[in-house]
């Protein structure tokens, strides 16, 4: 097990979370087993990521915000390969999010409070409101926005806001290099 700064990356049945060097992990946060977190992306405070039942991958520059868990369901003999957590690149994941055996396509936007259930999929540049549900097996279709719980279409995304989702990308990678900068020094 690996703590620093208040943070805990550990194996699980021998499998280590693979983080790459350009990552920003937050203090207070738990990466667990076999989770994968590609470059740049930005893993803020007291986060918990656990891959203990199955894989978790995070893409480059993807942020999960502040309080946030990420698991994953196990196998089973209904579902022999279970539900893995798969973050595409340029995600957006608001504060005190849950997504939970899922797949957030690149540019999928997930609102502070929503949870994403087993088998859910919110297409590349589509997003999920704050608070929403996304039930299990439902999908988002790209540029669409779905709101409530449980989350239902609400309206198609214009050119404006897909781009203003691309912009908060930017700003969190840059803004975790500032954290990080300012966590070292």
């Amino acid at each position: 097990m690996t703590q620093r700064q208040d943070i805990t990356i550990a194996p699980f049945k021998g499998i280590w979370p693979r983080i790459h060097d350009s990552a920003f992990i937050a203090p207070g946060c738990r990466i667990i087993g076999d989770v994968e977190i590609g470059p740049d992306a930005s893993i803020w405070y007291n986060c918990v990521i656990r891959g203990d039942s199955n894989r978790i991958r995070i893409g480059a520059r993807s942020n999960i915000q502040d309080g946030s868990v990420v698991h994953c369901d196990s196998p089973s003999p209904r579902r022999p390969e279970g539900f893995p957590t798969l973050i595409g690149e340029d995600v957006l994941i608001g504060h005190m999010a849950m997504i939970h055996g899922c797949v957030l396509e690149d540019r999928a936007f997930v609102g502070m409070g929503a949870m994403v259930m087993d088998g859910a999929r919110v297409s590349s540049d589509a997003m999920l409101a704050a608070g929403a549900l996304l039930s299990p097996g439902k999908v988002i279709p790209p540029r669409e926005l779905w709101i409530g719980r449980p989350a239902a279409f609400s309206r198609a995304l214009n050119d404006q806001q897909v781009a203003a989702m691309q912009s908060g990308v930017t700003h969190y990678v840059e803004n975790g290099r500032l954290h990080q900068e300012a966590l070292e020094g």
